[in-house]
């Protein structure tokens, strides 16, 4: 743990979530880790840090704001049954007890995931012109929302 709180130094002072992209682009950590160590790494005792879509909108700028409620209003025309919640700190789509997407507003980008990260892979030829990671695509913090490409993402988890 040492050697992770000796990186944790390297991005103090850093915004919460781009301690976060720190560790899930650089180091590979996932959400969950990531959260974990960020907020051991702040002093915090509690995990949760925002109840609501809003809550978490309410801290971002006008553009990232605008472009993840687009997002999830999208999914949530199509997908009725699935509710947005936050979940690691960051808004989430779970349907049926199961997490299905996520996104995160990082310093200069968005995040977004299939929770299923093996869906990436079958998505590449899709994602060109994309910033693709292992477990998250990149897009601009203006990104024209590509409603059938996310439609399509989650769907494809309930193959």
């Amino acid at each position: 743990m040492s050697y992770w709180f000796t990186q944790m130094k390297k991005v103090k002072g850093e915004k919460y979530a781009d301690q976060m992209a720190f560790l899930q682009e650089q180091h590979g950590f996932s959400r969950a880790h990531a959260n974990a160590l960020v907020l051991y790494s702040k002093g915090n005792t509690s995990s949760r840090r925002y109840e609501t879509l809003d809550d978490y909108l309410a801290t971002l700028d006008e553009t990232k704001a605008k472009t993840i409620r687009t997002i999830f209003a999208t999914l949530a025309a199509k997908f009725r049954r699935a509710e947005v919640v936050i979940a690691w700190n960051q808004p989430m789509l779970k349907q049926d007890g199961r997490y299905l997407f996520g996104a995160g507003a990082q310093k200069e980008h968005i995040l977004i995931a299939p929770f299923d990260a093996g869906i990436i892979d079958e998505f590449r030829p899709r994602l060109e012109g994309y910033h693709v990671n292992k477990k998250t695509i990149r897009v601009p913090a203006d990104w024209k929302v590509d409603t059938q490409l996310l439609v399509d993402l989650v769907s494809a988890q309930f193959d």
